[in-house]
């Protein structure tokens, strides 16, 4: 882990500094014995943890989500596919809201350009009908794949547009300019 090399210490923290503050935690045996036995690490239920007033208040607060799917205006959804559900929110929301919330802090998703071996981009010009936007568009600060960084916020609708397709799959580029046009987003 981090914690033992000395990688992660919590020390530029508002809110516990130098303490790890989670929820739940998994492991083999030795990982939890040494959960059970750090002074520096905080067992709070989800219903404190997840709150963004409390995830907030920690300056240069970074939340780091994925997506199944992001759309040209930066609405993601994590959970569904149109109405077929893969997954649950979880804490999505609520790490995006409060870090985007914070003095400094940055919603960011990352997420893999395309899914299915490369055949389906998973940056579309609209998210199927029937998809649960997981994260509305004004909370997602930066959409990060493996062609870049895409910001978002503060962008004009033209800016969102131009910034997520320039970190599509290049295959799908060009497909997802002329969507964008046929939608008058571009």
């Amino acid at each position: 882990g981090l914690f033992k090399p000395g990688a992660a210490t919590n020390r530029r923290k508002n809110l516990y500094p130098g303490k790890t503050v989670c929820t739940f935690a998994l492991g083999d045996e030795e990982a939890l014995r040494f959960l059970a036995d750090a002074p520096d690490i905080c067992f709070r239920p989800a219903a404190y943890t997840n709150l963004p007033s409390v995830i907030a208040q920690n300056e240069n607060m970074v939340s780091v989500n994925t997506a199944l799917q992001v759309d040209l205006l930066g609405q993601i959804s994590s959970e569904t596919i149109g109405s077929r559900q893969y997954s649950g929110t979880g804490g999505a929301m609520d790490f995006a809201c409060g870090a985007h919330s914070a003095p400094n802090g940055r919603s960011v998703i990352a997420v893999s350009a395309t899914a299915r071996g490369g055949s389906v981009s998973r940056i579309s010009a609209a998210l199927p009908s029937g998809s649960a936007v997981s994260i509305p568009r004004n909370i997602v600060d930066y959409v990060v794949t493996e062609f870049g960084i895409a910001r978002l916020r503060g962008c004009s609708v033209r800016q969102r547009v131009e910034n997520l397709i320039a970190v599509a799959h290049p295959d799908f580029r060009a497909e997802l300019a002329r969507e964008a046009r046929q939608m008058l987003l571009w």
